[in-house]
């Protein structure tokens, strides 16, 4: 699940691209923690040594990437709450969503610009996937990433840092997925890329969307994890439509969006019901 299909899955930690159709070690322990370090090295810039990622598989290693995604929105969130008494709740929030981008190396981001950039220009199927492709950011991009930042920012700020905290585990845990449904409901639009060799396998699939709805119910509440549960489902469902209508299937670049996207709508609905 890069942000852009520029980028398969061998320009993250090299492991992760051989690992990817490793063979399931006789031991499950292993094979688990290697795909646990597997989605770890994938999603994120974190070093993982190359020996740890020997069992596993990008397959199965996709249930796991929920459990990253709410590991990546405590860093974020701590971040936040052991800034805020030394630079204030603004300055605090956003040094945090520095790091919410950072950690990842701004995976998501990059696919919600160039799916921005594919969205607004004018032509056909093949016209909007070139221009995803495109290494160039344009304005439709640039757009699309400032008011993410701009909307997430204003979002954050007023909440307390408890809140912040709730808000980024649940919205990490969902918006990945939300990827993972958005992977397996749509074909891939391309032959090559990212969004063609990407694959879910079935129990992970229900792996992953079981620990995106326990991290959103154990973070917000029953209430207020019910309410990111629909918020991420819709965001998953229309990520779907559009992919399909827009593009003919997923790439790489609309996998990152539905993350990015997912993430700030979990936490506007979570937001709201907090005022």
């Amino acid at each position: 699940m890069t942000g852009s299909d520029r980028t398969a899955p061998a320009s993250r930690p090299p492991a992760a691209d051989g690992a990817a159709s490793a063979p399931r070690s006789s031991n499950p322990l292993r094979a688990t923690l290697s795909d646990i370090a597997l989605a770890l090295s994938f999603l994120t810039l974190v070093p993982v040594p190359a020996a740890a990622l020997s069992a596993g598989s990008m397959a199965r290693a996709a249930g796991w990437f929920p459990l990253v995604g709410a590991g990546i929105g405590t860093a974020a969130g701590g971040v936040r709450a052991a800034t805020a008494p030394l630079f204030g709740d603004a300055p605090a929030t956003v040094i945090a969503l520095i790091v919410l981008v950072g950690i990842t190396g701004a995976l998501h981001q990059d696919g919600l610009a160039d799916s921005a950039d594919g969205l607004g220009v004018r032509g056909d199927r093949e016209r909007r996937l070139a221009v995803m492709r495109d290494s160039a950011i344009g304005v439709f991009g640039m757009l699309a990433l400032l008011g993410w930042g701009l909307l997430l920012l204003t979002t954050l700020t007023p909440l307390s840092d408890a809140h912040v905290l709730a808000a980024l585990i649940a919205a990490g845990a969902l918006s990945r997925a939300a990827a993972l449904l958005h992977a397996k409901a749509t074909p891939p639009a391309r032959r090559d890329g990212l969004g063609a060799g990407f694959t879910v396998h079935p129990g992970a699939l229900a792996a992953g969307a079981a620990t995106g709805v326990a991290a959103a119910l154990l973070a917000a509440g029953p209430a207020r994890g019910a309410l990111a549960i629909a918020t991420a489902a819709l965001v998953a469902a229309a990520s779907v439509v559009w992919a399909r209508r827009t593009l003919g299937g997923r790439t790489g670049d609309t996998l990152g969006a539905t993350v990015a996207l997912c993430e700030l709508a979990v936490c506007l609905a979570l937001a709201a019901s907090w005022q």
